[in-house]
């Protein structure tokens, strides 16, 4: 852990403090204490998240009514213990607690529980006085420079929870991945559509902390999804529709137009928004949010199989150079040279730094760069004798910065660049050229959409032909991607449902890849 880190981290410890007890161990602070609702407070599950070789994040959220804007809780501080056992029994408890649950962090906990054995399987569960939450599953990591053999992991992303039912999670589970990742757009942040929908939103566009708790408490009702929460650890990483479709740093999707205060009114609400996220996801205290800032970029080992670098390509993005098509706030624009700037960044300068340090230090067989959308570029010319096309809020809006990890992958002698993302609601496989025309460096796997709405199939063979290093589009179905490593190779598999309509609808392969150790290129297995 760098300088700035532990000074980041001390920041918000402090911040911590002054917030009040809400995530502290009540032997620390002992005052007096409200009792629990009557009620089930345990309606949004249990999760964890964040292992380690000796420990793991547990995660609860007390809320009875959950679609109130304070989870049908009284303002006061509420003990919640905490129990990790060897079995699903809980015969052989190997760490409990006491945490308290306050209204200052929306009566949730996150637990880093420590002293694990390293890569084991533990139980987890909550109780309060009105009862006992559901019975979580969880893993420890591998020691640092352990020679592992294989991993399992399932990743996913952009659940729109009107678009329809959440059946990938159920065959998720089934697949017993190591790990999950969750790479972008949890939650979507507008109000209901008006148009017939399979389920509707809970309450209008979302803005403040209440409205943004309501939302989170609405996608995690679904039984489907905090199953899912319940038979894995997780790794998130947020996209846009955390805070607002499409925002960059300190701007909305309106430029700001909606606030009469401008990028200050947009912190406001992205202050909220990321307080909520914090709220209900397994993160550890260093994620903590200080205002609108939230430290989220972080990296995690698998022994020496595979490093995972997890980027935040939101919070400190450059703000789009070139003027879209139509104009407005389009995303698809011409190319123009303010695009290709150098001092533009995806990342943020202080970040992209930290990144290139991480993969030049890597150690591991596999790196995994997590992050949000599709990784390689992506031409989106509307005939293949039209001008040139781009998406200006993906990876080619900074080009700059993709050339620079690229140019490190190389430079630094990465072993095995693999990137996984979300965002484009399609299932997408490509191969990462080191320069426009030259040789794959790393290939790059979009697990489509978990039932956010995707792109027709005659886009998709658009696309495809205008940039022949994307291998396979699709978004005329949904579902999630299976990753697994071992030493030799690497196989993602693309798992798709056949009707997100349909609670239990079946799922099947769409397609495989086979990636060789020491190769780069996408092929199908």
């Amino acid at each position: 852990m760098n300088r700035v880190q532990i000074d980041r981290r001390r920041l918000l410890l402090q911040a911590a403090a002054l917030a009040g007890a809400s995530l502290t161990p009540a032997a620390l602070a002992p005052r007096a204490f409200g009792q629990a609702p009557a009620d089930d407070p345990f309606t949004l599950g249990v999760a964890s998240g964040e292992p380690t070789a000796d420990g793991v994040v547990i995660w609860t959220r007390l809320a009875p009514r959950p679609f109130e804007p304070d989870g049908g809780m009284r303002p006061e501080s509420v003990p919640v213990r905490w129990e990790v056992a060897e079995d699903a029994g809980f015969q052989r408890i190997v760490r409990r607690g006491q945490a308290l649950a306050g209204p200052a962090a929306g009566h949730a906990v996150h637990v880093e529980v420590d002293g694990l054995r390293p890569a084991r399987e533990y139980w987890y569960r909550f109780t309060t006085a009105a009862g006992a939450s559901p019975v979580g599953r969880t893993l420890t990591a591998p020691p640092a420079g352990a020679d592992v053999e294989r991993l399992k992991i399932a990743f996913g992303s952009c659940q729109h929870f009107e678009a329809g039912y959440y059946g990938a999670y159920s065959h998720m589970v089934e697949d017993h991945p190591d790990l999950v990742l969750f790479l972008g757009d949890y939650i979507y942040e507008n109000g209901p559509n008006p148009q017939p929908t399979t389920r509707k939103h809970k309450n209008a566009e979302v803005f403040t902390v209440p409205d943004y708790r309501i939302r989170y408490a609405t996608y995690k009702s679904d039984p489907l999804l905090q199953r899912a929460h319940a038979a894995a650890p997780w790794m998130v990483m947020w996209d846009d529709h955390e805070v607002d479709n499409d925002y960059a740093a300190d701007q909305s999707e309106s430029f700001n137009a909606e606030f009469p205060d401008g990028a200050a009114g947009f912190l406001r609400r992205r202050a909220a928004a990321y307080q909520a996220y914090y709220e209900h996801m397994p993160l550890r205290r260093t994620a903590m949010p200080v205002g609108p800032d939230m430290l989220l970029y972080r990296t995690l080992n698998w022994g020496r199989l595979a490093q995972f670098q997890f980027v935040d390509d939101r919070q400190y993005r450059s703000t789009r150079p070139c003027t879209p098509v139509g104009g407005g706030n389009g995303k698809t624009a011409p190319d123009c040279d303010a695009r290709h700037d150098p001092k533009r960044s995806m990342l943020g300068m202080k970040q992209e730094a930290w990144l290139l340090g991480a993969l030049s230090a890597s150690k591991a067989k596999w790196n995994v760069l997590a992050q949000q959308t599709l990784f390689a570029p992506m031409d989106m010319r509307a005939t293949p004798e039209g001008p040139s096309l781009w998406n200006a809020d993906n990876w080619d809006d900074a080009p700059a910065t993709r050339e620079r990890i690229a140019g490190r992958w190389t430079e630094a002698k990465v072993s095995n660049p693999l990137v996984l993302g979300g965002d484009i609601h399609c299932f997408a496989a490509a191969e990462v050229p080191a320069a426009p025309g030259g040789p794959s460096v790393a290939p790059s796997f979009v697990g489509g959409s978990i039932t956010s709405s995707g792109s027709a199939a005659a886009a998709s063979q658009r696309l495809m032909a205008a940039n022949p290093h994307i291998k396979l589009h699709n978004g005329t179905v949904h579902g999630y991607g299976r990753v697994e490593f071992d030493r030799g190779s690497t196989r993602v598999t693309f798992r798709a449902l056949d009707d997100i309509q349909r609670e239990n609808s079946p799922a099947s392969t769409l397609a495989s890849f086979a990636v060789e150790n020491g190769r780069h290129e996408v092929v199908k297995a």
